[in-house]
C-alpha cells in the first residue's frame, strides 16, 4: 500500500522540480548572468515573463488617439521604444520562459543578419505563426531555403512581372470603377487595397484559379487575426495538450480548409494536363510549385505540405 502511495507522489514530485526549473530557476539564473554583463531588461515575472506587461503597454498605445506625425514607433512597438529609452538599445526580454535578447545597434543588428558563422539560427514558431506560415520560405533555412528561393526568383523575375502588367491594371480599373459608385462618401482605404492586393496576387500567381486563391486569402487573413490576438498570450505546453482553446481549434480548422483548397486548384491543373486540355501545369506560381512537386530528382522536389506552406508565404508577403 505505502509504495502504491510512494510512486505517485514520487512522480509528482519530479514534476514539479522540473517546472520549477524551467519556470523560475533557469530564467532567473539566465537572468542574473547577463545582468552581470550590463546586459539588463524587465524583471522576469513567474510563466509569463514580459508577455503580460507588452500587452498592457500595446492596449494602452492602441487605445489613444495617435498624433499627427511620422514617428509611429511609440505606437506599433511600445514595450520596445519603452525599454530601449529605459534599458539601452541592447536589453533581455522574456516571452514566456524564453529570454530574448532584443538588439537595435546597427552594427550588431549587421553582424546576426549576415549570420556567416551560421550561429543564429531562426526561432522555433508558435503553433499560431506555424499554421500560418508552415515551412514556408520563411520559416526554413540551409538547402530547402535556397531551393524555395530559387522558385520564387524564377517566378517573378523582370520578364515574369511585366506578363503580370495586365492583370495588375485589370484589378485596379476594376477598384476605380467600383469607386464610382462612392461618390460623395467616406471610402475605407485600407480594406479597398486590401481587396486589391488579394486580387492582384490571386490573379497573378494562380491564373485562372485566382476566385479559389482569394477564398484562400480571406482564411489566411482569419489565420493572422487569431495569431495577432495570440501573440504575447504564455501558454504551458503540456497543459495545452491536454485542453485545446478555442483559438487553437479554429486555426487548425482553417488551416485543413487552407490545405484542402490547394488540393482542389492542383487537381484542376493535373486533371488538365492528363485530359489533354493543356501541356504543361502553367507558368504562374502555382503553376511552378506543381511542377516542382511532380519533379522526380530530390533535390528539387517539393513536398504536398511545402507547396501549400509556399502559398501561404506568397500571399503574406505579397
Amino acid at each position: 500500500m505505502k509504495l502504491v502511495i510512494l510512486v505517485p507522489c514520487s512522480l509528482f514530485f519530479v514534476a514539479l522540480v522540473k517546472f520549477l526549473y524551467d519556470y523560475l530557476w533557469r530564467p532567473l539564473r539566465i537572468q542574473q548572468m547577463l545582468n552581470s554583463q550590463g546586459i539588463r531588461g524587465p524583471p522576469y515575472r513567474f510563466i509569463h515573463g514580459s508577455n503580460k506587461e507588452v500587452a498592457k503597454m500595446r492596449q494602452e498605445a492602441l487605445s489613444k488617439p495617435m498624433a499627427l506625425r511620422h514617428d509611429i514607433f511609440p505606437r506599433v512597438q511600445p514595450h520596445i521604444y519603452t525599454w530601449t529609452n529605459k534599458y539601452g538599445k541592447n536589453y533581455l526580454s522574456w516571452d514566456g520562459v524564453r529570454a530574448e535578447l532584443v538588439i537595435s545597434e546597427p552594427e550588431l543588428i549587421k553582424e546576426v543578419l549576415k549570420n556567416s558563422e551560421k550561429a543564429f539560427p531562426k526561432r522555433n514558431p508558435t503553433v499560431f505563426i506555424s499554421k500560418l506560415v508552415g515551412n514556408g520560405l520563411f520559416s526554413v533555412e540551409g538547402e530547402k531555403w535556397v531551393k524555395q528561393r530559387k522558385l520564387g526568383n524564377h517566378a517573378f523575375h523582370g520578364e515574369s512581372l511585366k506578363n503580370m502588367t495586365p492583370a495588375v491594371i485589370a484589378s485596379v480599373e476594376t477598384m476605380l470603377e467600383k469607386w464610382k459608385g462612392y461618390v460623395g462618401k467616406e471610402i475605407e482605404l485600407f480594406e479597398e487595397f486590401r481587396l486589391l492586393t488579394s486580387e492582384v496576387i490571386s490573379r497573378t500567381a494562380f491564373g485562372s484559379s485566382y476566385l479559389e486563391g482569394q477564398k484562400i486569402f480571406d482564411m489566411l487573413s482569419k489565420l493572422a487575426i487569431i495569431m495577432h490576438r495570440n501573440l504575447f498570450k504564455t501558454r504551458i505546453p503540456w497543459i495545452s495538450k491536454l485542453w485545446k482553446p478555442a483559438d487553437i481549434l479554429e486555426s487548425e480548422e482553417l488551416a485543413n480548409e487552407i490545405q484542402g483548397c490547394v488540393m482542389k486548384m492542383i487537381k484542376k491543373r493535373e486533371d488538365r494536363v492528363v485530359n489533354g486540355e493543356a501541356d504543361s501545369f502553367g507558368n504562374d506560381f502555382l503553376g511552378l510549385l506543381v511542377n516542382a512537386y511532380h519533379d522526380l530528382d530530390d533535390k528539387n522536389m517539393l513536398s504536398l505540405g511545402d507547396l501549400v506552406d509556399e502559398c501561404k508565404t506568397f500571399y503574406l508577403a505579397g
